[in-house]
């Protein structure tokens, strides 16, 4: 009887006992993200648009109060219109940066960071083709792109290993042909490895 009465004891005890939380954004703690948005306002397929996409993976190591150091890569793809076709340019990019969080819950469910990222790359207009279809040259089609970017960040926690990101970012880069500035606001997808 004194067993029973311990099991029932032990077994009440757990299931009235408040839940446990894991542990978020740690020092130390990395994760993986992927991520993918539009550039320059809403990407549309027709020959006319000039907005573009990106896609883009990046590393995260959380520093003290919940900051983080993030490094990645990214892809970014504009079609400029051109007579009854378009001119792709793309950028390959590297940033590496540091995120402050400014805002956060209680429960440390959703945070909101501000970042600046140093950026380098290169760019390459009509794939390295300077020739187009009716015969015009593109006097510039490939070179080194340098600068920054500061980004808006929101992340809320799915599970404690699954994040959602939103961002927002203004680019600045040097040494573009098509101009210095780009926006950005997409949604990504963070893996907690460690």
């Amino acid at each position: 009887m004194k067993r029973l009465a311990l099991l029932l004891s032990l077994a009440l005890g757990l299931a009235l006992a408040p839940e446990a939380h894991a542990q978020r954004t740690l020092p130390g703690m990395r994760g993986l993200e992927v991520r993918a948005g539009m550039a320059d306002g809403w990407y549309s397929a027709s020959g006319r648009s000039t907005t573009g996409y990106y896609f883009g993976a990046a590393m995260s190591r959380y520093a003290g109060r919940a900051n983080k150091w993030v490094f990645g890569a990214e892809y970014l793809c504009r079609n400029y219109p051109y007579k009854a076709g378009s001119i792709p340019v793309a950028q390959f990019t590297g940033e590496g940066g540091y995120y402050y969080k400014f805002l956060a819950d209680g429960s440390k469910t959703f945070f909101f960071y501000i970042g600046g990222s140093a950026m380098l790359g290169y760019e390459t207009v009509n794939w390295g083709d300077k020739m187009l279809y009716d015969g015009s040259t593109i006097r510039s089609c490939e070179g080194f792109l340098y600068g920054g970017a500061v980004t808006l960040e929101a992340e809320a926690y799915i599970t404690d290993r699954i994040v959602l990101c939103i961002s927002g970012r203004e680019r600045v880069l040097w040494g573009t042909t098509t101009g210095h500035f780009h926006t950005q606001f997409g949604i990504g997808l963070k893996f907690i490895i460690d």
